[in-house]
């Protein structure tokens, strides 16, 4: 089974339009890192319908009015009390996670948490998260460099430091930076289908699923120098249809087998194989979300042998199966009606 590199669990969410845009809160704080408060503001305002009508409604609240970052000073209009009816809350990283978190806002996330609000940090905002009691039992990530830190302090949550986000259902985490865009975009495309997600990607200039995780971004001893594997992968995306045996691969290469795995190991982070399989999962679920074809089609066209490899590829890195990926995203219900009129 393809081992997970991106991200860890996957709930689809019901689909449907509601009836009003749907409510999104980020918390401020002192010493809120400004990227991470930035980013889902950014991500949740650029989701919109074919009409170009805004999908969600983006605020920020905070304890008091005034917020002191390291840099500047924000003015919040709203309070903590918003936090009682968001549908997603999400809490930005903290530039120091010794700095004493206020108990109002630890008691507005446990609420939030307690009625099932979906409640998202980024980077360290997980340490915040963590003092709510919220990710104990449960699979978290944080920024790699304080991965280890979280998991001293906190020896209830189980901590990855390998993967961009870990979905919970209502309750994600994701780690440090660039990892808060991956978080945002997977929330839009779980409520409201790839296709406004990307085009808010699209926007934002990042894929809407990167390949690696944060492994790809730990410090290691630093690897010999070779040529990019650029070309490579680009060749294999164009043929990921294709029967890709590793020796064909090396071929194409110009390289030995045994090369060629080293190779793609320093430079992508992972084997050919795992990543050829990450490659025909996204490729399945493209066909999933945008034709009729059967699971058998959808199997032969993103180039595993059967459809019942392509289940035990796809449980293995999306976390649930074609079937229901298709019922969650599927154009039996076009994506521009998903989110309010």
């Amino acid at each position: 089974m393809a081992k997970k590199t991106v991200f860890a669990g996957f709930k689809p969410s019901r689909r449907g339009s509601p009836a009003s845009p749907h409510l999104v809160a980020v918390v401020a704080f002192d010493g809120v890192v400004l990227g991470d408060l930035a980013t889902p503001l950014e991500v949740f305002a650029l989701a919109r319908n074919a009409e170009e009508r805004p999908c969600y409604e983006v605020r920020t609240c905070s304890q008091q009015p005034q917020v002191e970052s390291a840099h500047l000073t924000l003015q919040v209009p709203w309070r903590l009390s918003l936090l009682k009816r968001a549908d997603t809350v999400i809490v930005p990283g903290i530039d120091n996670i010794d700095r004493p978190i206020p108990q109002e806002v630890l008691r507005a996330l446990r609420a939030a948490v307690s009625r099932r609000a979906r409640v998202a940090s980024i980077c360290t905002g997980a340490f915040i998260l963590a003092q709510t009691g919220t990710l104990d039992g449960l699979k978290a990530t944080t920024h790699w460099l304080a991965a280890q830190e979280l998991a001293r302090r906190h020896p209830a949550i189980s901590v990855d430091p390998d993967v961009l986000y870990v979905d919970n259902g209502n309750v994600l985490t994701s780690a440090g930076a660039a990892a808060g865009f991956d978080l945002c975009l997977h929330l839009v495309r779980r409520d409201l289908g790839a296709e406004i997600a990307a085009r808010a990607a699209r926007a934002v200039v990042m894929p809407l699923e990167r390949s690696g995780g944060q492994a790809q971004f730990i410090v290691y001893e630093q690897p010999t120098v070779v040529e990019s594997m650029g070309p490579l992968l680009l060749w294999l995306g164009q043929n990921i249809g294709k029967q890709l045996s590793l020796s064909a691969i090396a071929r194409h290469a110009a390289v030995s087998t045994r090369t060629l795995s080293r190779r793609f190991l320093e430079q992508v982070g992972t084997t050919p194989v795992r990543w050829i399989a990450g490659a025909r999962v996204r490729r399945a679920q493209e066909l999933l979300e945008t034709t009729n074809f059967s699971i058998e089609q959808v199997a032969t066209a993103a180039g595993f042998r059967s459809a019942s490899v392509l289940r035990e590829h796809f449980g293995g890195i999306v976390g649930t199966t074609p079937v229901a990926y298709r019922r969650a995203f599927g154009n039996a219900e076009s994506a521009e009606n998903r989110c309010s009129p």
